[in-house]
């Protein structure tokens, strides 16, 4: 069994310092780029940091870490991912979830076929993607209701009706 839950969480990538007093230049990888806002905990290195203050550059957040600074702590960061644990993920609307819970989960057929593991989510305007690995090779399994037909964490799996020409 396979478990749904990940200690941590990652929202954001240091890239790189950003100017000399301790500031971060971040990519976030979240859906709620609100999780940076002043005084939220985030952690770096899974030890706790207290986010000082937020700007926007260039379609890049900037923020200021509260024990952060100086440009060489702020260098020693570069390339650290930004995480918030897992009690702080914001409750889904029934049956949505996060990316991190469908990643790993095995890709059955309503006939009991198994096709592989999601090992990744392409992710487009009208519906996302799951790339599903297995003996077939890759397959991409649109996520939309009249394909995925459950979703179930605790037994890691997602069960699919295939339409024609999914399959190879």
């Amino acid at each position: 069994m396979k478990s749904s839950k990940l200690e941590f969480v990652t929202i954001g990538q240091i890239l790189a310092p950003w100017g000399v007093k301790g500031k971060l230049k971040i990519e976030v990888v979240t859906d709620f780029p609100q999780r940076f806002a002043p005084a939220s905990k985030v952690y770096v290195n899974r030890q706790p940091a207290t986010i000082d203050s937020t700007e926007w550059h260039k379609g890049k957040l900037i923020i200021k870490l509260n024990q952060i600074d100086t440009i060489e702590a702020a260098q020693r960061l570069r390339g650290q991912p930004i995480e918030i644990h897992y009690r702080q993920l914001y409750p889904l609307p029934e049956e949505q979830y996060y990316h991190f819970q469908i990643i790993g989960l095995e890709a059955w057929t309503t006939q009991g076929e198994l096709l592989g593991k999601v090992t990744e989510i392409l992710t487009a305007e009208s519906n996302d993607n799951y790339v599903v690995n297995g003996a077939r090779g890759e397959i991409l399994i649109p996520a939309i209701d009249d394909v995925v037909k459950s979703v179930d964490l605790d037994s890691g799996r997602i069960t699919i009706e295939p339409i024609e020409g999914l399959l190879p």
